[in-house]
């Protein structure tokens, strides 16, 4: 019913800049379906999957401490697509990255998550 389709993850060394994508498709944007909230999550060997950043339909933006400054995230609404500019990578930031969407089915003011398979970054020192 929905995919989502990460790319643009990869090796780079430290320092280094990537930018993922993530391109929301299926059937349900036939109907009468809104992409809310969508976002990147990332999950490191042995840790626990960690928010990135998250963007609203708006344009807020919301981001984990840690990254502000080097991350950006950005969507495009007429593409059902998110984005995610990572910059001065470093060798913490190596992890497969997720991408999370909320699509809410109108008129129901509920909404379902959905995830993509991930991408590996690997960033080395």
């Amino acid at each position: 019913q929905v995919q989502l389709v990460e790319s643009g993850g990869g090796f780079v060394q430290a320092g280094g800049s990537l930018t993922l994508s993530c391109a929301a498709s299926g059937s349900i944007f036939r109907v009468n379906a809104r992409v809310n909230t969508m976002g990147w999550y990332r999950q490191a060997p042995g840790k626990e999957r960690e928010l990135v950043a998250s963007i609203t339909r708006g344009g807020s933006t919301n981001y984990a401490d840690s990254l502000k400054g080097r991350f950006t995230i950005s969507r495009d609404n007429a593409k059902n697509m998110v984005y995610l500019q990572m910059n001065s990578l470093k060798p913490e930031d190596t992890a497969v990255y997720y991408c999370n969407i909320g699509i809410q089915k109108l008129p129901s003011p509920y909404e379902d998550d959905y995830w993509g398979q991930g991408t590996q970054v690997t960033v080395s020192s």
